[in-house]
């Protein structure tokens, strides 16, 4: 098969985190597209990356590091620059604040972009302005009904979001068209106001292929529609856990690579160990500092 048949589409955030500790601050490219695109490529899937970039020193960071981890980037270029993250850690967990470059993150869907996402047997979407409406609909536009490809992580942090029920919306709009999407119990409580469980319910039965639910302490299940639900504790791996940074972005980006092989042949996915798979990912991801993806 024509191996630029396997590349998958990954639209999402890059950006530039900006950690700032007692001692100082250091720079890192981020962002959680950026993190899913260059995980898929560690774990061997061809991945393209349609982000917002500015020309600027930031943006040549980002470049310059997609290209050491052979990720391809169609940009959009940021005519705020290039966003930043700033991360103060509180109690262990890292906070966010978000410069104006990374909250107008739009994307635009011109020939590369388009011509990049009719190639793709999956679009994988992690971080979306899906409380703006038309980038909501120009998205579901471009990635098409059929086949379904489409697999989201929404992926909303506070910082981002300027409208939570716009943004619910939209969400559940990209859903009913996904084949799978991820949540987490901190999402839930933000955009959806209830428990991990009721949202996974009514994603389901809005028309989502399958919910992807990263459960904290209790690792992960994964309920396909229809199906009754997957779960899998987190993997016991050797070695302390160092920064949680990346473990979500691991584990969609190591279920992504899993269900490639669904586009190829629907049904041939052993969703069982893809689940397995991603916990142990994650497990090894957040054993080394940064949210680079690492393998077991």
């Amino acid at each position: 098969m024509d191996h630029s048949a396997r590349r998958v589409v990954v639209i999402g955030d890059a950006l530039i985190d900006e950690l700032r500790t007692p001692l100082g601050s250091d720079d890192h490219v981020g962002g959680a597209g950026l993190n899913v695109a260059v995980g898929l490529a560690r774990l061997g899937v061809a991945t393209t990356l349609l982000a917002s970039v500015g020309d600027d020193a930031d943006g040549a960071s980002i470049r310059s590091y997609l290209a050491d981890h052979g990720v391809e980037l169609v940009a959009t270029t940021n005519p705020l620059g290039t966003g930043r993250a700033v991360s103060e850690r509180v109690d262990g967990e890292p906070t966010y604040a978000f410069s104006d470059a990374a909250v107008a993150r739009g994307l635009d869907f011109g020939e590369a972009q388009l011509a990049a996402i009719a190639a793709a047997p999956l679009v994988a979407v992690s971080s979306y302005p899906f409380d703006d409406a038309r980038l909501t609909e120009r998205l579901l536009a471009a990635v098409g009904a059929e086949p379904p490809r489409l697999v989201v992580d929404p992926n909303p942090r506070p910082g981002f979001l300027r409208d939570p029920e716009a943004f619910a919306t939209g969400f559940a709009r990209a859903a009913a068209a996904s084949l799978l999407v991820k949540i987490g119990e901190d999402d839930a409580a933000l955009v959806a106001g209830g428990t991990l469980d009721e949202w996974q319910e009514a994603l389901l039965a809005a028309g989502a292929g399958g919910v992807l639910a990263t459960r904290g302490s209790d690792g992960a299940s994964l309920t396909l529609a229809g199906h009754a639900p997957l779960r899998q504790g987190i993997a016991s791996l050797d070695g302390d856990v160092v920064d949680t940074m990346g473990a979500g972005d691991a584990t969609f980006a190591s279920v992504v690579a899993s269900s490639l092989a669904r586009s190829a042949d629907p049904g041939s996915v052993d969703w069982e160990a893809a689940l397995t798979d991603a916990m142990r990912v994650a497990a090894a991801t957040v054993r080394a500092p940064g949210a680079l993806l690492r393998r077991p």
